[in-house]
């Protein structure tokens, strides 16, 4: 009796042994599966008995010509993203120089504008001033051909710088014809008031038409 069980627990632990051993080979192929562990190689002997495929075991050559396609893949892409940054990078600083050049155009743009206003302001006064010598010059010869009195009559009621310019007219038409000016008769014949002031300012003042 003692002899027949010492049997079934020698056979029960042959048994867990050998579900133990299973359970551990396995373990292993799933790991390989997994790729963790290279456990084809270790068991390619006994693979190979069973007619299941199994690893070489052999590293790829360093000229294979796939390894050779991969690194040249590889630095084509690293100079594509490169060319790509390089590209992004010139988009940047040639926006910055389109928004640059849109803004000195725009400078430009408005100098221009701000300077034929300015001519065109300074054309208008030129005009005016050509207008109104023309228009000083006229009453001065109108003036002359008149009789002192009526003349100094009209003069009265003009302002003072028109007065002005009327008599320097007389003066420079009289200097022009070689004639006497009659300007100092007409400033005797005004109020002393009256001509003391136009002379002084005439004085003060050098000839204009402002």
């Amino acid at each position: 009796m003692a002899r027949f069980g010492r049997q079934r627990i020698l056979g029960r632990v042959v048994v867990l042994l050998m579900i133990i051993v299973a359970l551990a080979v396995a373990g292993l192929f799933w790991f390989d599966y997994l790729g963790l562990i290279d456990a084809k190689s270790f068991f390619a002997p006994a693979l190979r008995l069973v007619g299941l495929p199994t690893r070489s075991g052999t590293a790829l050559p360093a000229d294979s010509p796939t390894l050779l396609d991969d690194e040249r893949w590889a630095k084509q892409l690293e100079a594509v993203a490169a060319l790509r940054q390089e590209l992004d990078q010139r988009d940047l600083s040639a926006a910055e120089r389109e928004a640059a050049i849109e803004a000195m155009a725009q400078e430009l743009k408005d100098r221009e504008e701000a300077l034929a206003e300015r001519e065109n302001s300074f054309n208008s006064l030129t005009q005016r001033y050509d207008d109104r010598r023309a228009n000083v010059e006229q009453n001065a010869r109108y003036l002359t051909g008149m009789p002192p009195a009526d003349a100094v009559e009209i003069l009265v009621a003009m302002d003072d710088q028109t007065v002005i310019d009327v008599l320097r007219s007389v003066e420079e038409l009289a200097a022009k014809s070689g004639e006497a000016s009659v300007v100092s008769y007409w400033l005797s014949l005004m109020p002393a008031d009256r001509s003391a002031e136009i002379q002084r300012k005439m004085n003060a003042k050098p000839a204009s038409l402002d």
